[in-house]
């Protein structure tokens, strides 16, 4: 780890929990490690009811260990998000465990081959737009269904520095978080009247197995945690961000920062 790096994590640590979340309910996809993990620990810790699916039993048996050994009331579904169908029955089981959903992040995702457009596989990209971008969509539209009715809630959408610079050889990865950014602009514009909101928050370089993937030749010892770029998410799903809607947030800039 650089000292630059190191000193950083010593003087801006993750905010304190402070039960910010008490009383709500957040569903994550992709919450079984990295990112997604770590931001299901922040809300168990902040008091919400968790959430949590994933395609491997293994990896959802892990999570769901962890999440309760924080105390965590939470609920793992094993589901591999693919289709309209698949969505809608992670949305019916938090309903069945919990009767509501206030939080949503979809942070759910997959990288695909770092190769150029005139090389790219067809199924992959398919493949990559369909995890990327439908899933988001599939879940968003689920979750509406109930928050615009109840006039709250909160769609928290995973992002990168990609999605607003596309380059060599990021072909679907970029290209699909380009359209999860506006498809959170579409969907911050039509439910604002209802008290709903629909935000981004790009992580920025992440000490995660896709990371590692996208720069296998990167130390990730020089990179920040997941747990320690989780405030914006917490901020986002918290009320203290009520009237915040169709905004994109950068991790980096809220490592430390009290809210």
């Amino acid at each position: 780890m650089t000292s630059s790096t190191a000193d950083q994590q010593k003087t801006n640590p993750v905010a304190a929990p402070a039960d910010r979340l008490a009383g709500k309910v957040a569903l994550v996809t992709g919450g079984t490690r990295g990112i997604g993990l770590a931001v299901a620990k922040a809300y168990v810790r902040e008091g919400a009811k968790v959430v949590i699916a994933s395609r491997t039993v293994s990896e959802l048996k892990a999570a769901l260990e962890s999440l309760k050994e924080l105390g965590g009331d939470v609920t793992a579904t094993r589901v591999d998000l693919n289709s309209w169908e698949t969505c809608q029955s992670l949305y019916m089981a938090a309903i069945r465990a919990y009767g509501k959903i206030d939080i949503l992040v979809n942070n759910a995702g997959m990288l695909g081959p770092r190769v150029e457009i005139l090389n790219y596989p067809n199924p992959d990209w398919s493949r990559v737009m369909r995890t990327n971008l439908d899933v988001v969509f599939w879940m968003s539209k689920a979750v509406l269904g109930m928050m615009v009715p109840g006039n709250s809630g909160s769609i928290i959408n995973v992002s990168s520095g990609v999605a607003k610079s596309g380059g060599p050889r990021w072909g679907a990865y970029a290209v699909s978080k380009a359209a999860v950014e506006n498809l959170t602009q579409v969907i911050a514009g039509e439910v604002k009247q209802y008290g709903v909101r629909a935000n981004t928050v790009n992580p920025g370089p992440t000490r995660t197995m896709m990371r590692e993937e996208a720069y296998p030749s990167e130390d990730p010892a020089t990179l920040p945690r997941p747990d320690d770029i989780v405030n914006p998410f917490i901020y986002l799903a918290a009320d203290a961000s009520k009237g915040v809607t169709g905004v994109s947030l950068e991790s980096s800039d809220w490592m430390g920062r009290e809210f």
